[in-house]
């Protein structure tokens, strides 16, 4: 017998920045993009940072699926 597996998400979205101003507005970037895509659940969220002697990443990935 053959079981259905279904996945846990179906999108990934990825938000980014290296500069100090765009990593501040990182936050309202992805609020934004949650209200205009309100028919997707969020099911997973990553945040990372990264740097080296010059530059600071941040990243904001979000795996989502449509919603139910």
């Amino acid at each position: 017998m053959q079981q259905k597996v279904q996945a846990k998400y179906t999108g990934v979205k990825v938000f980014s920045a290296t500069k100090a101003l765009d990593r501040d507005r990182l936050g309202d970037q992805v609020t934004g993009w949650l209200h205009s895509n309100s028919k997707l659940e969020v099911v997973e969220t990553v945040v990372t940072q990264s740097s080296d002697s010059e530059f600071h990443c941040l990243a904001i990935t979000l795996f989502y699926k449509m919603a139910a």
